[in-house]
């Protein structure tokens, strides 16, 4: 299994104190969390797009390719691009030139996002919300398919036969597409023979397990051999003793949380309901090392995905503690799950604390 992390550069302000970091010093301690995470052995790091003030990334390119710089084996990609309000022609460019500058580490994982600023800031209807998304991965799956494009639709001017340029290293380069909980977004990712990323922020895991079965069961339909991957995308923090990690993520996790639920409805977030999420069968991977180890191994008795990938720096975690659950992540985490899952794969089940 691949184990990596992703984020979205949060700039909330501390919930003691109400300070918030700038957007300069963000960017250079996600710059220091991407590198860690490749000094660690992780194997993917993503970064979403935004285009609100609370966030500090809204050209993860531009970002993932400052990091690719200063890495060396680790797998580059944004989670997500909202390719609904975006150019897939410049999309394509920008990471086939991230791809080049990695030496091949660059992915793209398209979504249509969960916001909705970058719509009217770039000129879209919201009305066209499904028809965008779906119009524009067909034209980047056509330029990642062919150097020479035709095509023409609704939404993007035509395309008659011209270059697009530069090529990736990969061929072809790696898109996935991001789910939250649309089946037919997971259908849609199965017939296209595409990875998908389900994310599960809420609840308990097995409650997503039918969109895993879309996705696999629309990919065999289409005839994809092999099945196309699955990666799940879930809030995770990690310290050196259960009760510390708690207390750590419980201030900046929930109000991140409720402040996004009150612009949306949901219910608050308290005490209660974090202790849920992060009991064994909840979505929150937070606790000591083996905790989370113990909880990505079930999670994988659900699924079989082949990649997870960790949302740390929820909120306005402090940059030390996010940099030290990143240490533990790689160190701890990833070498005794891809150990125990090359057991299982082998035939051979054993204790995990063996």
């Amino acid at each position: 299994m691949e184990i990596g992390i992703y984020t979205f550069a949060e700039l909330r302000g501390d919930p003691a104190s109400g300070r918030a970091i700038s957007p300069e010093q963000r960017l250079l301690d996600l710059l220091e969390e991407i590198e860690l995470a490749d000094q660690v052995g992780l194997d993917v790091f993503g970064v979403g797009e935004h285009h609100r003030p609370d966030f500090a990334v809204s050209a993860p390119a531009v970002v993932l390719a400052a990091a690719a710089a200063r890495t060396k084996t680790i797998r580059l990609t944004s989670a997500v691009t909202v390719l609904s309000s975006d150019d897939p022609v410049r999309v394509f460019q920008e990471f086939s030139t991230l791809d080049l500058l990695s030496g091949g580490r660059a992915e793209i994982m398209v979504g249509r996002g969960s916001f909705i600023e970058s719509y009217p800031l770039f000129g879209y209807d919201l009305a066209d919300y499904d028809a965008l998304f779906a119009e524009k991965l067909g034209l980047l799956l056509e330029l990642r398919g062919r150097e020479h494009v035709t095509w023409s639709g609704q939404h993007r001017a035509a395309i008659d036969g011209l270059g697009v340029y530069p090529r990736p290293v990969q061929d072809p380069l790696p898109i996935w597409i991001a789910v939250g909980g649309t089946p037919e977004s997971a259908v849609r990712a199965g017939m296209l023979g595409l990875p998908m990323a389900l994310a599960i922020i809420g609840g308990q895991p097995e409650r997503f397990a039918p969109f895993a079965e879309l996705h696999r069961r629309a990919a065999l339909e289409a005839g994809h051999d092999p099945l196309p991957r699955l990666s799940i995308n879930s809030h995770a923090y990690l310290a050196d003793d259960a009760q510390q990690a708690a207390d750590e993520f419980f201030p900046s996790y929930t109000a991140m949380m409720n402040a996004i639920g009150r612009e949306r409805g949901w219910a608050p977030i308290g005490q209660s309901e974090f202790d849920a999420l992060r009991s064994p069968r909840g979505a929150l991977l937070v606790g000591t090392p083996q905790e989370v180890i113990e909880k990505i191994l079930f999670q994988h008795e659900i699924f079989g995905h082949q990649r997870l990938l960790a949302q740390i720096t929820v909120g306005t975690l402090p940059h030390d503690k996010a940099m030290h659950a990143i240490e533990l992540l790689g160190t701890e985490v990833a070498p005794a799950v891809r150990k125990e899952i090359a057991r299982r794969t082998a035939g051979t089940v054993l204790p995990l604390e063996a």
